[in-house]
């Protein structure tokens, strides 16, 4: 019997610091609600957590990119519907005006209407705006359809770089759509002075609808496509967001018996302990 070096307590106050450690990583899960809470925890498991992470918070902002997308087009789309409203109102004044029982007086008073008309055209052109952006005077036209290309509309609907979509909305002033001479000039005003002359506005006013017919479809189609992407992106945030939880969140039922199995060890190993420091006491029996 030896009493310098007490192995049985060197090695039961191993083992108990060992099952301490363990105890308060059962804890700390246990309270954090994740199993992965430091690199050292799972390394490998935390690469992947945290890309996951990053995607999920990405699609979750690019839907609502695509939200406001939508909220931006329908408000174009409600402008538009105006514009049509009015189109709709010259032309019907240019099949009045092209009926042969009106006076040159008659039609000069159909005409103030017209022209009061297609300013209003003009207005709703220059107010159309989306947070303080103009959106029916080009600035968003596309190109290869003639338009002048002065910025650029596009919408981020993806997580990561490269996956936005771009939207295009023509001029609507009354010049653009054929109702009014350049910089609003009388000639080339929509006139109704004669029945030719009203025949013939008819004909301007059909060409201006299908213009406007044509960007509200085209609207239709984008609203259409990014509600379709919204429910996509959402999808796949969702399927995500159930991978990153398997990797990182803490089974409650499974962490509870390693946490009350350590809970044991850490009272059985303090007992133990206890033990093996009160053996060597014993030889002081042989001096007796």
């Amino acid at each position: 019997m030896i009493i310098n070096h007490n192995m049985s307590a060197l090695y039961a106050n191993r083992i108990l610091k060992f099952k301490e450690l363990d105890l308060n990583k059962d804890i700390e899960k246990l309270s954090s609600g994740e199993k992965i809470n430091r690199a050292g925890d799972d390394a490998s498991g935390l690469a992947v957590s945290e890309k996951l992470r990053s995607q999920i918070r990405g699609l979750n902002q690019a839907e609502k990119n695509i939200e406001n997308a939508v909220s931006f087009i329908q408000t174009t789309e409600g402008y538009l519907s105006e514009t049509h409203d009015i189109l709709h109102r010259i032309r019907e004044l240019a099949v009045q005006s092209a009926n042969g029982v009106y006076t040159d007086e008659d039609r000069m008073q159909i005409q103030v209407e017209v022209s009061q008309l297609v300013d209003e055209v003009n207005r709703i052109a220059s107010h159309a705006q989306f947070n303080g952006m103009n959106i029916l005077t080009g600035a968003f036209a596309n190109p290869a359809r003639g338009g002048t290309e002065v910025g650029k509309m596009f919408f981020q609907v993806g997580a990561n770089m490269d996956q936005s979509e771009r939207v295009y909305i023509g001029t609507m002033t009354a010049e653009a759509l054929g109702l009014q001479g350049a910089q609003g000039a009388a000639q080339g005003m929509v006139s109704i002075s004669t029945p030719e002359a009203a025949n013939r506005a008819i004909g301007v006013v059909d060409t201006a609808m299908r213009v406007v017919s044509k960007q509200r479809a085209d609207l239709g189609a984008y609203q259409n496509r990014f509600e379709m992407a919204a429910k996509g992106v959402a999808v796949a945030a969702e399927n995500m967001q159930a991978a990153e939880s398997q990797i990182r969140d803490t089974d409650i039922a499974s962490q509870m018996v390693s946490y009350v199995k350590n809970q044991i060890l850490v009272r059985a190993g303090t007992a133990m302990l206890a033990q093996a420091n009160t053996r060597p006491q014993s030889v002081i029996q042989l001096f007796a």
